[in-house]
């Protein structure tokens, strides 16, 4: 499809101005262009002085770069990733020789490595090292003035590189030194590769600096640069062949780079360059193969108990304040309303977040002090964090490589369960070349292969549509059941917390609301955001003599007895909700007048959402004959009623 943009005619207050820069920044490049001798530009360019200054050049700025990169990526990174007093001033100084005149440079650096400097003598009484009028001295002088380029570019790209992915790895096992280099770097590269070319082109062209700290020595210190300098002396047509030169290397990095400065590479582009498509839908599941994996709870090169099981015990504190306890092989579905601590539970066992620590002991392992690295617990972040450079098999095999597992052994493994999960004929595929599904799969298959003693799946099967999410959870429960560990699954989807789980915790504010088997929480929820998620009506109030006082208003008649004052809350089936189009005679307690506000299908069922007048909203829910029956659309008026025995009290 065409993309049209609309056209808009600049005010002339602006434009003009704007056309004046570009002729102020263009008028000296036509100048250098039409006083250049076209016909005698070969002949300067190849003499012998010209030939040696442009050799001597790539070898300072090839020097200067490779400090850059030695130093500069480092401390890029440090600004990036590390909050510390006094960051503000770091990047100050690293901002400091972009502004600072050149020549101001060269005194600074003279006063600071000179002969006399701060550290010169030092320098040259104890190791020989002189670093005026010497090459050394050009290559630090080009390295001092280009090195802030490559920071700045650098620390751009990885402030926009999202923390899940390196995150992820360290869960997988990978050391980070080992996430910096297979994750990190690969992921910022063009962010890297932009500002090395930037900082290679001002090591190339620079001036000040390097005559003022370094000489102007021919052969030793006398760059292109400081050969245009002398060459306006005596010889200004060739200066302005050397300086045409210069410009055209400057512009051919300046066209190469094309403005991408800070980008870094995304889930939906190909890190080989070209744009793919993400592909919008599911392919259907092949049935997984019947050969089994190594089982999950066995890692690789180190001890392990006798029966491969691991217990869980947490006690959290910080921002959630709770203590976990499980036996191997427990599934625990974490849910609450948002802000609840349900993603700050599971960094907080990752050993990943500062809000929340965790004292966390699996098995006979107190792993409280130890690297999320050394932990063994796998996460699954919502996004998937799939490294976006590495195909789905090498993605899977990760968590075994970051553990030493040899690469044949690894890939075999990872292939193993990629099949498992329906995936394995896209092993070879990119993250970019995946549907949501599928990637979502491929996180999984890589969070199972790691072999975990705790597994942390944040929304694991939000991604799939309905088939594919029955098919994964089936295989999902399939792997938890035979798990030597604990499972905790944060999860908005009832069908998951009952189908997947031995036990649901719910949050409140960090701190533990309920903690129970699903059949439990389904009967008696004791928070209205689970009551609605589990698709239930849910009003709290105060027991009275008569009934339930609603804290919504209006009061609600019930079988059941509690004492008067106490804090309940009332629970309501949809289906235990009657409809009518007349006020309802008989024997229901509960009757109110209301308005339908909303119609929505939920399998063959219509649920209907009513604004009532003496009390808060209510669901009901009805099939589509009866709704044509009566008629119900939405804005009609209509009357619900519940009887007093359908009405469910829960102590809170």
């Amino acid at each position: 499809m065409s993309t049209f943009r609309t056209r808009t005619r600049p005010p002339v207050t602006l434009a003009l101005p704007a056309l004046v820069a570009v002729a102020f920044l263009l008028l000296p490049l036509i100048g250098i262009l039409t006083r250049t001798q076209w016909g005698e530009l070969g002949a300067h360019l190849t003499s012998p002085g010209v030939l040696q200054a442009l050799r001597l050049s790539l070898v300072v700025s090839l020097w200067a770069l490779g400090l850059s990169l030695l130093l500069g990526v480092p401390l890029a990174w440090l600004l990036a990733r590390v909050e510390f007093k006094g960051k503000a001033l770091v990047r100050s100084l690293v901002l400091l020789p972009m502004v600072l005149p050149p020549t101001v440079g060269g005194v600074a650096l003279l006063l600071g490595f000179g002969r006399r400097g701060l550290i010169g003598p030092w320098l040259e009484g104890n190791f020989g090292i002189t670093l005026p009028f010497h090459t050394s001295g050009a290559v630090l002088a080009a390295t001092f003035v280009a090195m802030p380029f490559l920071v700045i570019s650098l620390e751009g790209a990885l402030g926009g590189l999202k923390q899940s992915y390196e995150e992820t790895a360290a869960s997988l096992g990978a050391p980070p030194v080992r996430v910096f280099f297979t994750v990190t770097l690969p992921m910022v590269a063009p962010g890297l590769i932009a500002g090395a070319a930037l900082t290679w082109a001002r090591a190339l062209g620079e001036f000040g600096a390097t005559i003022t700290f370094a000489g102007n020595l021919p052969g030793t210190t006398q760059t292109l640069p400081l050969q245009v300098y002398l060459l306006l002396q005596d010889q200004p047509e060739a200066a302005t062949s050397v300086s045409l030169l210069l410009l055209a290397i400057a512009m051919a990095v300046l066209i190469a780079l094309r403005g991408r400065w800070t980008s870094t590479p995304t889930a939906a582009s190909d890190p080989a360059g070209g744009a793919v498509s993400r592909v919008t839908a599911d392919e259907p599941m092949p049935l997984a193969p019947t050969a089994a994996p190594t089982p999950v709870g066995e890692p690789a090169g180190e001890p392990v108990p006798a029966d491969g099981h691991w217990r869980l015990h947490a006690t959290v504190t910080g921002f959630n304040e709770l203590t976990l306890e499980a036996e191997p092989g427990t599934t625990i579905a974490v849910v609450g309303e948002n802000g609840a601590g349900k993603t700050t539970l599971l960094r907080a066992l990752l050993g990943l977040t500062p809000r929340a620590r965790a004292d966390l002991r699996l098995g006979d392992t107190d792993v409280t002090a130890l690297p999320p690295h050394q932990r063994q617990v796998a996460w699954v972040p919502q996004d998937g964090a799939l490294f976006p450079h590495l195909s789905a098999l090498a993605n899977t095999a990760y968590g075994l490589r970051a553990r030493r597992v040899p690469r044949a052994e690894a890939r075999r493994e990872a292939q193993a369960w990629l099949d498992r999960l329906g995936v394995g004929h896209l092993a070879q595929r990119k993250p970019a070349q995946l549907s949501g599904g599928q990637a979502q799969r491929v996180a999984l298959a890589r969070a199972l292969a790691a072999r975990p003693r705790l597994l942390l799946l944040d929304e694991p099967l939000a991604a799939l549509d309905q088939t594919t999410r029955a098919h994964v959870r089936h295989t999902l429960r399939r792997h938890l059941a035979g798990f030597g560990g604990v499972c905790l699954i944060v999860t908005h989807d009832p069908v998951e917390a009952v189908s997947l789980a031995d036990r649901v915790l719910v949050l409140a504010d960090g701190r533990t609301l309920q903690d129970a088997p699903p059949a439990e929480v389904t009967r008696h929820p004791r928070s209205p955001w689970v009551a609605r998620m589990l698709g239930r009506n849910a009003w709290p109030g105060t027991a009275s003599a008569d009934g339930l006082a609603l804290e919504a208003g209006g009061r609600l008649v019930v079988a059941e007895r509690l004492p008067e004052g106490a804090q309940a809350l009332a629970i309501i089936a949809p289906e235990a909700v009657s409809v009518h189009r007349k006020q309802p005679t008989g024997s229901p307690r509960n009757v109110w007048q209301g308005t339908v506000r909303e119609i929505t299908a939920v399998g063959s069922r219509l649920r209907v959402l009513v604004s009532s007048y003496g009390a808060p909203d209510v669901v009901a829910e009805i099939t589509p004959e009866a709704a044509a029956e009566l008629g119900i659309v939405d804005g009609s008026e209509v009357w619900t009623s519940v009887k007093a025995t359908e009405v469910t009290l829960v102590r809170l």
